[in-house]
C-alpha cells in the first residue's frame, strides 16, 4: 500500500520522525546545531528513515499574504519504487517486495556490499557504521501485517501523511489539488503519483504533493533506477569496442602498405 504526502498540510512539527524512531528503535542522530533551519536530523540516512525538511523560500505561496517569505515542509522517505534501484542492484536477495508492495531490506541476509546505496537515485538507503549493513524505511511492515498503519501516518496531527489504496489516495490528492488550484496555488502539483511522470522508476508507492520544482524540495526532477540503462550501456560498449577493433586493423593496414 502507497503513501500520500501533502506538503501544503504540514507544520513541521516532525512528530512523524519521533513515531519512525520510536517504533523501529532507531538510535538518535546527535543533538547538535545544524544550522540548517529548524532541521536537526539533516537528511535520510541508516538510523533517520523519515526526515522532515524545512525549505526557507524568499517568495511568498501564491494568495499567500503578510511577507516575501514563505516555508515549505516536505517530510521525506523511502518511496518505495515500482522499479527499486537498491532491489535490482542487490546481489544478495537481501531486498524484496513484499505482499504489500513496499521494498524491504532482510537485515539477516544483508552483507553489507552497499551496492544498494549507490543504485538508489533518492538517496535514501544507507549503511549503518556500526554493522555495516544496510538500512531504510520498511514501511512498517511488522504494522502491516497486522493490518496497522504505518507508525509515521498514524502520529501526524494533520493527516499530512496519508496510507492506503493507491486508487483512494489518488483521488483525496485530486481534491486536494482543486482546493489548491481554486485557491489560486496554480503551481500545485502531484510527484511521483504514476508511471507517466516517472518513467524511470516506474511510479513511486510515496508520493508527494508539491507546490514548487522538485530540486527545491531536493528531490531528483527524472529519477531513474540504474539498471533501466544497462542495454543502452552494453550496446555503446558494443559500439565502442567495434570502433577500435576498425581503428586497429586500419593501423595494421596503413603499416604493411
Amino acid at each position: 500500500m502507497p503513501t500520500g504526502f501533502f506538503t501544503t498540510v504540514c507544520i513541521g512539527c516532525k512528530v512523524c520522525e519521533v513515531a519512525c524512531k520510536q517504533w523501529n528503535q532507531l538510535p538518535d542522530d546527535g543533538f547538535t546545531f545544524t544550522g540548517m533551519s529548524y532541521d536537526n536530523s539533516v537528511d535520510l540516512g541508516a538510523s533517520t528513515w523519515r526526515h522532515v525538511e524545512f525549505v526557507e523560500r524568499p517568495v511568498p505561496l501564491s494568495g499567500q499574504t503578510g511577507g516575501n517569505f514563505s516555508w515549505l515542509m516536505l517530510s521525506d522517505v523511502c518511496k518505495h519504487c515500482q522499479r527499486a534501484g537498491c532491489l535490482e542492484n542487490c546481489p544478495t536477495g537481501a531486498i524484496i517486495r513484499t505482499e504489500f508492495d513496499s521494498v524491504y531490506v532482510q537485515p539477516d541476509v544483508c552483507n553489507g556490499c552497499g551496492y544498494c546505496v549507490v543504485g538508489c537515485p533518492f538517496g535514501v538507503i544507507d549503511r549503518l557504521e556500526s554493522d555495516g549493513r544496510a538500512w531504510k524505511c520498511t514501511l512498517c511492515y511488522d504494522r502491516q501485517k497486522d493490518q496497522m498503519e504505518p507508525a509515521c501516518a498514524k502520529a501526524c496531527p494533520t493527516d499530512s501523511i496519508l496510507f492506503g489504496e493507491v486508487a483512494e489516495l489518488r483521488a483525496k490528492a485530486g481534491e486536494r489539488l482543486e482546493q489548491l488550484h481554486a485557491r489560486g496555488v496554480k503551481e500545485a502539483y502531484l510527484y511521483g503519483a504514476d508511471a507517466a511522470g516517472q518513467p524511470g522508476t516506474g511510479g513511486l508507492n510515496a508520493f508527494f504533493l508539491l507546490v514548487d520544482r522538485p530540486e527545491v524540495y531536493n528531490l531528483p526532477p527524472d529519477p531513474v533506477a540504474p539498471a533501466k540503462y544497462v542495454k543502452e550501456s552494453w550496446a555503446s560498449l558494443a559500439m565502442a569496442s567495434a570502433g577500435l577493433l576498425l581503428a586497429a586493423i586500419g593501423a595494421v593496414w596503413s603499416a604493411r602498405t
